[in-house]
């Protein structure tokens, strides 16, 4: 529901802007990539408890690279609306560079973190590595946060800079919005780094501190809905809404 509704006020926004500069006041540009490591398990249920074990071990390992300046963030998601055969854990660092990534990768590996019993119980394993221009977030540690993420992908037909268009014209203003309301903590809108899905792939993730935050979000995106015209086929004709998706977890991060 929540991204259902954000859908039609990106179409109202994304109709204006061809006819004036939306951002003509407060222009939204790129910032340097940051490219994140997301690695997803299936943990039988019996193993959850272990699971947390496990986390607690790899943040010391973190928060070492995190204070040596080879990650800026860091953090551990247990998903809340499971799936047959989906995932139930995750784990993702953050840093400036693909090596930074890398090399926190590695630490692990020679430290024998991936074969763990609890790990080898997964029924599931999935990596990914993602790339973002679009990006905030409150610096801290948030424990028992929650993370909404929602997964689209564009028509073939789209623009090439349909990403940027969605995000400078609406997204990034909405989600900055809400983050000087203290809605939420943190956000990003990611591409794949390395390509592991179909092409034309992107992902958007906000944190809350409280499950209140969600509630706040979608409020906001009803006010905006009363405050622009609806007009969804600028949005719908960039979008295969057959391939979205969207994700809810309880989340533990750390922030730089």
């Amino acid at each position: 529901m929540i991204n259902r509704r954000a859908l039609w006020v990106v179409a109202g926004l994304l109709l204006t802007a061809m006819a004036t500069p939306l951002l003509a006041q407060n222009e939204v540009k790129e910032k340097s990539p940051i490219y994140i490591y997301v690695g997803e398990w299936s943990i039988p249920r019996a193993q959850w408890g272990e699971m947390e074990k496990s986390e607690s071990v790899d943040q010391s390992e973190l928060q070492s690279a995190m204070s040596s300046g080879t990650i800026i963030a860091y953090g551990f998601d247990t998903n809340l609306v499971h799936q047959p055969d989906g995932p139930t854990h995750d784990s993702w660092w953050v840093s400036t560079s693909m090596a930074g990534v890398l090399n926190m990768l590695d630490q692990f590996y020679k430290a024998g973190s991936s074969t763990t019993p609890v790990l080898a119980s997964a029924t599931r394993h999935d990596d990914s590595i993602d790339t973002s221009r679009y990006y905030n977030w409150k610096p801290g540690t948030y424990k028992g946060a929650y993370t909404h993420g929602s997964t689209y992908k564009l028509k073939a037909d789209a623009p090439d800079d349909a990403v940027g268009l969605l995000s400078k014209n609406f997204l990034v203003p909405f989600l900055e919005k809400m983050m000087s309301e203290g809605a939420i903590v943190e956000y990003d809108i990611d591409t794949e780094a390395i390509h592991t899905q179909a092409p034309g792939t992107f992902l958007l993730f906000y944190t809350t501190a409280t499950a209140e935050g969600l509630d706040k979000v979608s409020q906001g995106l009803q006010q905006m809905l009363k405050a622009s015209p609806l007009d969804g086929p600028a949005f719908g004709s960039m979008i295969d809404f057959t391939a979205h998706r969207d994700y809810l977890t309880r989340t533990n991060a750390t922030f730089k």
